[in-house]
């Protein structure tokens, strides 16, 4: 990006001609502060990365879980899955700055039709039933005076804490699902 600068600001235009403001004995230091002025927003102007929107890009995949001969479970990649298939939902969070993000919280909803199974990776996620409160898995409530598990059906998203992510690396949180 180039700067033009059509006049100094210290100059004011007379009919014809062009006279000083200020004396002569200013102008000399007036235009190297001009210069030094110039010459911070133009490093300014290139030393950010990034914005901070564009810090942290995510890409999210939707894979089917299967078991091959072996009994190692495969995920294959889909767009679409039939009732009962279990499905895993993986969202890939990509540093994009030459600095570390730290302490930010990721929040990912559970699709409508589906039923989240319980499996959280990594194991620190919190869930919610109504997507502003959030607590520890698995999730509790009273009932008749006894403290029981709420049912998977209920949950609505999950959220982690993500601690750090280094420059120019990513961090993966996923959850399984059974399609409705």
């Amino acid at each position: 990006m180039t700067a033009v600068i059509l006049r100094p600001p210290f100059y004011n235009r007379a009919p014809n001609l062009w006279y000083p403001v200020v004396k002569k004995s200013v102008l000399k230091y007036s235009n190297v502060y001009l210069a030094a002025v110039l010459s911070s927003i133009l490093l300014a102007m290139t030393a950010v990365p990034a914005h901070a929107n564009d810090a942290l890009k995510m890409t999210i995949t939707a894979s089917k879980v299967v078991t091959n001969k072996r009994g190692e479970r495969v995920y294959i990649p889909v767009s679409t899955a039939k009732v009962g298939s279990l499905i895993q939902y993986k969202a890939t969070y990509s540093n994009t700055l030459n600095t570390s993000i730290q302490n930010t919280t990721v929040t990912l909803p559970i699709p409508a039709n589906t039923e989240f199974t319980g499996e959280a990776y990594p194991p620190s996620a919190q869930a919610s039933l109504d997507y502003y409160n959030y607590r520890d898995l698995p999730l509790m409530r009273m009932v008749d005076g006894k403290l029981v598990e709420v049912p998977l059906s209920e949950y609505k998203s999950l959220r982690w804490d993500i601690k750090y992510i280094p420059p120019k690396k990513s961090v993966d949180v996923a959850f399984n699902t059974i399609v409705h």
